[in-house]
């Protein structure tokens, strides 16, 4: 009956890990109602559509992008950016122009991770929290993470099952009824991935269920490539992919390459 002591583990590690995904389904329903505090009639803003979307990081790269079609920022293919008008039109402007520093040149990659800190950024993030457009920080997916931790589980049964049916000298029962027994928690697991699957509303780490249908809304509308405001938009939505001109996107691209002396 040793194989009793590999069953009783399996049965825990399967209904632990699906309470947790059944808890967090349910928690990403409740945040799925509709809230007084959220407008259906919104609309998203570049910097909102920028976080909801890409996070910090896609706020500041939204906004170098819009500084540097605007002639206000050079951004340099070999990834360096310069200040041409220091005067900064919006708190996010002036946290990108303070990061640059008062020599008015500076490598993209410290000038996108200091303003994707700045406090400019961080207050379009608990606005967006607090109007229930986005996830607060450090959530995430909650009900991604339940999924993971359920396949753990659904493989973790199959390896103690294996175990239990590979046990050398007689068992007392039939092998094949072991295999039944530990096929009970893993089918547990597997229908509940099945249901969540089917059932629980997309994940995304930054928006809400709320903040995902206005950025489905706005992307609707960027239908007019030729419309400034229509190609910010794709690049708050899309991220740098989108930008059509090489040599801009070149100086994002070339942000991850080591500095050179």
């Amino acid at each position: 009956m040793f194989w009793v002591l590999l069953l009783l583990p399996a049965w825990a590690v399967a209904g632990v890990a699906c309470a947790g995904l059944c808890l967090a389904a349910v928690r990403a329903a409740a945040a799925d109602t509709p809230d007084a505090t959220v407008d259906r009639g919104h609309e998203l803003t570049l910097y909102e559509a920028a976080f909801l979307s890409g996070g910090p990081a896609r706020v500041v790269d939204v906004t170098l992008v819009s500084m540097a079609r605007q002639r206000r920022l050079l951004l340099a293919h070999t990834g360096w950016a310069t200040v041409v008008d220091p005067r900064g039109r919006d708190e996010i402007e002036r946290s990108v122009i303070g990061a640059i520093g008062p020599e008015g040149q500076s490598r993209i990659a410290p000038v996108r991770k200091a303003t994707a800190a700045a406090d400019a950024v961080r207050g379009l993030a608990d606005r967006l929290v607090g109007a229930g457009l986005a996830v607060p920080e450090g959530t995430g997916s909650a009900v991604a993470a339940g999924m993971r931790r359920v396949r753990v589980a659904a493989l973790a049964v199959v390896a103690l099952g294996v175990s239990a049916l590979l046990l050398p000298g007689p068992t007392g029962t039939p092998r094949p009824v072991i295999a039944l027994w530990f096929a009970l928690p893993l089918a547990l697991a597997l229908s509940c991935l099945a249901i969540a699957r089917f059932e629980v509303h997309p994940s995304s780490r930054w928006a809400s269920p709320a903040g995902q249908r206005l950025l489905a809304a706005l992307a609707r509308r960027m239908d007019d490539p030729g419309d400034e405001r229509t190609f910010l938009a794709c690049v708050a939505v899309r991220g740098i992919r989108a930008i059509g001109e090489p040599e801009l996107r070149a100086a994002f691209t070339h942000r991850d390459q080591p500095w050179r002396e």
